[in-house]
């Protein structure tokens, strides 16, 4: 059985294991986020060398990831990642084929190889956490568009203000921060003070709590009533934090069936699955990744 090491870079730490071809996860270990790239390249083949007859790396990396260049563009909290060529480096270093991806990308090849999509050709995956991103799968493949933009759904504009013409993206309005700092004002309280999950888990109970759980899950459902209707997939998968929360099918669909008795024209309702793969995700889909390319 052949195997690899798969690589998750995130914002703070960095999670590593080795994947057999079924996708079997081994010996996973999490490191924090080293000072430099040298360090970063170093902790990668550390770990390499650590393990026997590995076939190759996937890297799940945060950013703007052209997979085929090995560069990664626009921004993130690892400022030194963006620039080097990181595919070529570390090829140079292990003597291995490696491939990296966007991470959302990774989240969603995951469920695209074996989880919620794995049935279908075409799926939006939507990653809701303390920003929105996502990925668009096309013949399950991950389209990137022209910039390697696409998917990132947390840039469109979800409130317009025709009088004020303040405009609000999805990620300003719809992700799960955006409900706290939105009861953190109307409490008059620091947003350090308040925890996301007890106002999910208890909006019923609090009239402030409602209101802004109530706003996302109607911003969310928008969302995904937008996607079923730009794009037409066969399902769309809910990824993030969000997604372990056991009544947010019910809470989403609860939404859409307002819009559509609103909408009475609008006969394409959107199947909407939660994500298998949680925090094995991206490792996943590295590897999914991988295997496309090398083929």
């Amino acid at each position: 059985m052949k195997k690899y090491l798969c690589v998750d870079v995130g914002g703070t730490s960095i999670k590593m294991a080795v994947l057999d071809e079924d996708g079997q996860i081994y010996e996973a270990k999490k490191v924090k986020v080293p000072p430099t790239i040298e360090d970063m390249y170093q902790v990668i083949v550390d770990e390499f060398s650590s393990h026997q007859s590995l076939k190759g790396v996937a890297l799940s990396m945060p950013g703007a990831v052209d997979s085929e260049k090995g560069v990664i563009g626009g921004s993130s909290a690892i400022d030194y990642i963006h620039g080097p060529h990181i595919k070529e480096d570390l090829e140079k270093r292990l003597n291995v084929p490696v491939e990296m991806e966007n991470d959302a990308n990774c989240a969603a090849l995951a469920e695209v190889w074996k989880g919620a999509a794995s049935d279908v050709q075409d799926c939006c995956f939507i990653v809701s956490g303390t920003g929105i991103g996502g990925a668009v799968v096309k013949d399950r493949r991950i389209h990137k568009g022209e910039h390697l933009h696409g998917g990132e759904f947390g840039y469109m504009i979800a409130q317009f203000d025709f009088d004020t013409h303040e405009m609000y993206t999805w990620s300003d309005v719809g992700s799960t921060m955006a409900v706290v700092r939105g009861v953190a004002r109307e409490k008059g309280v620091d947003v350090s003070s308040l925890d996301g999950k007890e106002i999910f888990d208890h909006y019923h109970d609090d009239p402030i709590y409602e209101k802004y759980v109530d706003k996302y899950y109607y911003v969310l459902a928008n969302g995904i009533y937008n996607l079923q209707y730009a794009y037409d997939p066969q399902k769309i998968v809910i990824g993030g934090g969000i997604s372990i929360r056991e009544d947010l099918l019910d809470e989403v669909n609860q939404r859409l069936d307002v819009i559509f008795s609103r909408f009475t024209h609008a006969k394409i309702r959107p199947v909407v699955l939660t994500c298998q793969y949680h925090n094995d995700a991206n490792l996943l889909g590295a590897l999914y990744h991988f295997f496309t390319v090398n083929s």
